[in-house]
């Protein structure tokens, strides 16, 4: 079997689905079989933080395919390379992908937010999603799914059968683990922290309900510690920005924007508190993350938010403003139970693994191939 792994979304670009294609590269190679090769594609043209030529090995290759995933070229060059370097099966991480590429192919679909949220996109531009998903797995022979909620949602508007979708969990990288105090130190006077601070890690996005959790911060007592508000900024959207400067909220709240990959861990792992209000996510890593650097987690419920956290959250509405705030007051104000929720965090962050994540994704190979 000789698997393309598209790894062209392993890029600044792709934060999310980059982490989760170079994480499952690494844990595949181990598990390949005697007569079984991998083959990273990768973009030479884009800056990445993970290096695909690291995991280089006698069965693994990286090849070089400068195509753009957005590009409509992809479409006719990319099953030319794939017919050239033999490939057996190819699977991409990412929806958008060769409509025909002429060999058993995989998909992995992360979520469905622009069709279960009316304000994630423009109705122009859902519609072109709700497109390419349909054409993805359609062209695909299995689909994987990152989640039980991921599934339900491709099973109800798509009508996927089920026996074409595996749900494989994705698995903190492992350099969230709880960080020395040095390391901690030297990231908060980088960034100019206090001692202590909550977090907040991911993009400011209107699902990500911003907005409700700077309100909720508001109503925390006086003597609550910063928040810290970090991760890639999208500058349509200001709601959270002119929703703090409305109540008055000064330096209670912190907009760090884009956090440079080597400081992500210590940024977690100095943490008080994470919280975590999106109204919906297709897996959820971040919140998985803070529980691996063991970070007490307060969260919200629904989607698949609760699949990942089991019961090592402390978990609220995320439409209710006094909800949030009374979740966030419950953990701060009790050393405890902050304690207590650091260590099922960790113990629930241990379950999910990229060795058993490679493991079930080479089996979906094998079942591509039937």
């Amino acid at each position: 079997m000789n698997v393309c792994l598209d790894a062209r979304t392993v890029n600044i670009h792709f934060p999310g689905i980059g982490r989760y294609t170079f994480n499952l590269a690494r844990a595949l190679t181990p598990l390949l079989g005697a007569q079984e090769r991998l083959v990273l594609l990768r973009d030479p043209r884009m800056t990445s933080h993970w290096k695909l030529e690291a995991l280089r090995t006698d069965r693994v290759d990286v090849v070089d395919v400068p195509i753009s995933p957005f590009s409509l070229r992809q479409q006719w060059s990319l099953p030319r390379r794939l017919r050239q370097l033999g490939a057996s099966v190819y699977h991409s991480p990412f929806y958008l992908m060769p409509l025909r590429p002429g060999v058993a192919s995989v998909v992995t679909i992360h979520d469905l937010i622009p069709l279960c949220r009316a304000d994630a996109l423009p109705p122009l531009q859902r519609s072109l999603f709700r497109l390419a998903i349909r054409q993805a797995v359609r062209a695909a022979r299995q689909v994987i799914a990152v989640s039980d909620a991921t599934a339900r949602d491709l099973a109800r508007v798509f009508r996927l059968p089920a026996e074409r979708v595996t749900v494989i969990a994705e698995a903190p990288d492992p350099c969230f683990r709880p960080q020395p105090a040095e390391a901690v130190a030297a990231v908060r006077r980088h960034f100019g922290l206090p001692e202590p601070y909550a977090l907040y890690f991911g993009s400011n996005k209107p699902h990500k309900n911003l907005v409700r959790l700077v309100e909720a911060w508001a109503r925390v007592r006086p003597d609550r510690p910063c928040l810290v508000i970090a991760g890639l900024w999208d500058g349509r959207y200001p709601d959270a920005q002119r929703r703090a400067h409305a109540l008055g909220l000064g330096t209670a709240v912190r907009f760090l924007g884009p956090v440079d990959e080597g400081s992500v861990p210590a940024l977690y792992s100095g943490a008080t508190l994470f919280v975590f209000p999106s109204v919906y996510e297709g897996f959820g890593l971040p919140v998985l993350e803070a529980m691996a650097s063991g970070v007490p987690v307060a969260c919200a419920h629904g989607s698949s938010l609760t699949e990942v956290t089991g019961d090592a959250a402390v978990l609220f509405d995320p439409s209710d403003v006094d909800a949030i705030a009374h979740a966030i007051q419950d953990i701060l104000s009790d050393a405890r139970r902050r304690g207590e929720f650091a260590q099922r965090g960790l113990a629930r962050a241990a379950q999910f693994s990229w060795e058993a994540a490679a493991r079930f994704t080479l089996a979906t190979y094998r079942r591509a191939l039937e």
